[in-house]
Order: C-alpha cells, then sequence, then structure tokens
C-alpha cells in the first residue's frame, strides 16, 4: 500500500502520539505483527513475552512472573527494550526492532498469580516503521467515521489504487450468492448493479466479498439493502444500495478506502445518502453501459 513520507510520519507521531491500539487477532493481522518473535532485551538477556497494547509513548506487555525478564526488572531501575516483528509482505520475511524504554508500572494480569501485566514508558520516538503501521490504522479507524459517506467510484484506475482484483465480485442475500458488479465503495456502504426485482431486495441482509491485494485477502462485509433503483433500458437488472454493519467493517477494508481517499480526494464523490437518492436516476442512467452488460453476462 506504498510508503509514509517524513511529513505523513510527523503528522501521525504529532495526531496520535498518546492513543493506545489494543492487538487484537485483527490488528495483528492488519499489521503483520508476528506474536512468536516478540521479546523483552533486559541487563543483557532477551524472553518472549506478549504485547497487549502499544501508542508511540509507551506500550503494555504480559510476562509470566517465573520469567527471567520479571526477576530482573524486580532486581530495579534498568533500562529495557521492546523488540517488534512485522511480516514485510513484499519480502515475505521478517522486519524487527528495538523500542528502547523504561519499566513504570507492574500488576497482576486479569487477577492471574502467574502472569503480570507489564507499563513501559518508551524512551526515544519508536522507528518509523512502527509510526507507520500504527498511524495508518489509527487514521483509518478515524476516517471510517468523519469520512463515512465519501463515494469512490470504482473505475480501472480507482480500482488499481484501491487494491481490488475485481469489480465483478459476489454478495450473498440472505445467506444465497447473487453475482454482482461493483460501482461504488465507501467506508459505510456500496453500490452494487445485479440481476434482481427490486421489491424483493429491499432490507435484506447481505454479505458482500470484495478481494483485495497487498495483502492478497478476501473481505465479507456484513450489511443490508436499504434502497433499490431500477436501471434505466435493463428491466433484468437493479442498482442496489447496500450499508454495512459499522461495527463489523473489516479493518483490512478500512486501510485500503483510507490510503485511496488520503491520496485522490478529487475521484471522490461526497454526496450524502439523502442526495444519493436525489441522484440516482443519474447514476443508473450512467451505470446503463459497460456495467449493465456485464451484469446480465455474469448472471
Amino acid at each position: 500500500m506504498g510508503y509514509a513520507t517524513s511529513q505523513q510520519l510527523a503528522r501521525y507521531f504529532e495526531l496520535y502520539q498518546n492513543i493506545d491500539v489494543t492487538f487484537t487477532k485483527e490488528v495483528i493481522k492488519t499489521t503483520g505483527l508476528i506474536p512468536q518473535q516478540i521479546f523483552l532485551k533486559a541487563a543483557g538477556g532477551q524472553w518472549p513475552c506478549v504485547i497487549n497494547s502499544t501508542s508511540f509513548m509507551g506500550a503494555r506487555i504480559i510476562s509470566g512472573i517465573k520469567s527471567g525478564a520479571y526477576e530482573k526488572i524486580q532486581q530495579g531501575n534498568i533500562t529495557v527494550s521492546l523488540r517488534f516483528s512485522f511480516l514485510n509482505q513484499e519480502k515475505n520475511e521478517p522486519e524487527s526492532f528495538f523500542v528502547a524504554a523504561k519499566v513504570t508500572g507492574m500488576s497482576p494480569y486479569a487477577g492471574s498469580t502467574e502472569l503480570v501485566l507489564i507499563n513501559l514508558a518508551y524512551t526515544q520516538r519508536p522507528p518509523d516503521d512502527l509510526i507507520e503501521k500504527i498511524g495508518r490504522l489509527l487514521e483509518a479507524n478515524i476516517n471510517s467515521t468523519k469520512r463515512r459517506e465519501e463515494r469512490i467510484i470504482i473505475t480501472p484506475e480507482s480500482m488499481r489504487k484501491l487494491g481490488i482484483l475485481q469489480k465483478e465480485t459476489t454478495v450473498f442475500i440472505q445467506g444465497v450468492p447473487r453475482r454482482c458488479i461493483l460501482r461504488d465503495l465507501s467506508f459505510s456502504g456500496a453500490k452494487l448493479i445485479m440481476v434482481g426485482i427490486a421489491h424483493f431486495l429491499k432490507d435484506k441482509e447481505t454479505v458482500l466479498r470484495i478481494d483485495l491485494e497487498d495483502p492478497r485477502t478476501a473481505v465479507g462485509i456484513k450489511g443490508r439493502v436499504v434502497r433499490t433503483e431500477d436501471v434505466e433500458g435493463r428491466k433484468d437488472l437493479v442498482a442496489v444500495a447496500v450499508q454495512y454493519n459499522e461495527q463489523e467493517v473489516p479493518m483490512a477494508y478500512k486501510m485500503h478506502i483510507n490510503n485511496y481517499i488520503s491520496q485522490n480526494r478529487s475521484a471522490i464523490s461526497r454526496e450524502t445518502p439523502e442526495e444519493n437518492r436525489q441522484t440516482g436516476k443519474t447514476d443508473a442512467k450512467h451505470e446503463k453501459d459497460q456495467d449493465t452488460e456485464a451484469a446480465g453476462q455474469d448472471a
């Protein structure tokens, strides 16, 4: 998805330096974190640990009370380093780095008598790799709310920049797979062209499949049909507006949408849902060309 400039990195650090990111399974997958290669280095030794969360100012890790790291920390004020490791998708190999830190506190983890939560404060600015990964993640989450209605019209160029493999895809409506064509995408929803009868599609639950690259993955986005429109000149086709379930939008999808929006403001429609309804006929007429032909053939 490209590399951040020094200006972008400085912006990420300034805006998000105190925001903690918890390493859930989805965050681990999206960032490429390799949990088995996270270590705490202290007093000449290096011990595995679990990273619970990080900001640009510090981190929280989980360690065993019987581990050597805990024993060393108990001895007094010592310098430690937290080793991060992420998978480089292009090279398909790990990239690791250390961040110098000091221990600012410890407490039992979730009431356990065997695990301890260790609070670390970084003593230096983290490497650019960490700032970029966490910064992009935070920016995508924030923009998914702030710019949720901005629509990206699907063209060959926007597909390439979005990292979408193909606009011909599948939407599951009430669990039944239906072929469709992507017309536009946003953080909050999508417009599709498909064979069907508008009356029978309204308010139905959906799962839209989108194939992404960099890294190569397929996401399924849950939502529902909130609006349908006839496609002018094609009685067999219908334009379907899908609104996603906001809390279930995959992080990988948000990252791809955000990456495009951040770089390509001019290619984005900022119409609200109400404005979309007013311009529905215009969109339908525009969709009548190549996409309507493809939708009819796919069905």
